[in-house]
């Protein structure tokens, strides 16, 4: 599962690692960004956050309901 964002610069994907299936933070957060350097948010040209399923779901909870509330 992926989204694009800014202007489709950064691609988002999540997903489980099967690789990491032995450690507890096997679903990979990663951002790709294709742009020029000094436009760049992360460091590298692919960022990759793990976390754990209840961070995860957290996480999707926070911006679930950041998405209800929106910005008043």
């Amino acid at each position: 599962m992926f989204v694009f964002l800014l202007d489709d610069s950064v691609k988002v994907e999540v997903y489980c690692d099967e690789m990491d299936n032995e450690f507890e933070d096997n679903i990979c957060v990663s951002f790709v960004e294709e742009c020029p350097e000094d436009e760049k948010i992360f460091k590298a040209d692919e960022t990759n956050i793990y976390l754990t399923p209840q961070q995860a779901e957290e996480f999707g909870q926070l911006l679930i309901k950041a998405a209800k509330i929106g910005c008043k």
